[in-house]
């Protein structure tokens, strides 16, 4: 899914690609929600498609090859080829950047060039990341890389180094509600404004907020934010809204919103305060980055969430 606010992208792409030289790496950088993966598959096809050749689909073409997290065991593999929701592996392997290599030492099948399309690259391994750097140092003709990147920060410098990043901003709020308005169209108006509220920005986050039925969450993490959480009775009221069992895709939703409370927080407050908002934040940045590759108690994890709310939380003299 692609959305407002790609133009700019698209006309730096297209420039590129009408360039006699290619860059034969790119970083598509930006805060997860903004549809850069659907962006990178349409780029792909874009950069492979030869004039006066029929172009299969980017998903069944040749000359595209994606890596991506793969399912996490054979039930999972079962319901992704039944098209329903399925659980993936923490990681792309070093095995699978491997079999990619390995077709890197025949030519393309339908044109002169081809693209390898890694979403996200911040959830390579590191064996993974190595191996990648090689064919980045010395790529075959034709081959281009194009790796999706929520955090850039975290991806190597080396692998930085190689690549020209492309740079995808956050869509004003306006924008955020109308994506909801068209995708989710019987959301109610409450849960809308907070969807749009607390996507900073993304609007995956904002169709996130709601499939997740994150409302009751979000009221719970502003009333920890307003009042504090002495008894822990709010904590543990987060957690229940949370869930007893939830998956790695709910507990992201759920640290990804608790960022954006905190970051709709910060303009307002004021010294102390203040300080304790961003430290929670990066706290709540660092966890974000590793809830979907370690393993984590979903309880334990709603807690730390939390309590880090409720560190942040405004100081009882002042609060209302």
């Amino acid at each position: 899914m692609t959305f407002a606010g790609d133009e700019n992208a698209w006309r730096e792409w297209r420039a590129a690609l009408a360039s006699p030289r290619m860059h034969h790496a790119w970083i598509l950088a930006g805060i997860a929600g903004l549809g850069k993966g659907a962006f990178a598959r349409a780029a792909a096809a874009e950069l492979v498609a030869e004039p006066g050749v029929r172009q299969p689909k980017p998903e069944a073409h040749p000359d595209i090859l994606v890596l991506e997290a793969l399912p996490a065991s054979d039930a999972d593999e079962a319901r992704k080829a039944e098209g329903k929701p399925y659980q993936t592996k923490r990681n792309i392997a070093v095995d699978q950047v491997r079999r990619m290599q390995t077709r890197l030492f025949t030519r393309p099948t339908l044109g002169s060039r081809r693209a390898i399309v890694i979403d996200p690259a911040d959830e390579l391994e590191k064996g993974a990341v190595n191996a990648l750097l090689k064919s980045l140092e010395e790529p075959p003709a034709g081959t281009h890389f194009i790796l999706v990147s929520h955090r850039p920060g975290r991806l190597l410098a080396t692998v930085r180094s190689r690549c020209r990043t492309l740079r995808f901003d956050p869509l004003a709020p306006a924008e955020v509600a109308r994506v909801l308005d068209r995708e989710c169209p019987a959301t109610d108006a409450a849960t809308r404004a907070a969807a749009v509220a607390a996507a900073d920005g993304s609007p995956g986050a904002a169709l996130g907020f709601v499939s997740q039925n994150l409302g009751k969450v979000h009221e719970v993490m502003l009333r920890i934010l307003s009042h504090g959480d002495d008894t822990f009775a709010l904590r543990g009221a987060l957690a229940e809204e949370i869930g007893a069992k939830p998956d790695r895709e709910r507990l992201v939703a759920v640290c990804d919103l608790a960022r954006a409370v905190l970051a709709g927080e910060v303009a307002a407050a004021r010294g102390a305060h203040q300080q304790r908002i961003v430290a929670a934040h990066t706290e709540l940045v660092r966890l974000a980055g590793q809830l979907p590759t370690y393993n984590f108690d979903a309880g334990l994890a709603a807690m730390e969430i939390g309590g880090l709310l409720a560190n942040a939380a405004m100081p009882r003299e002042t609060a209302a």
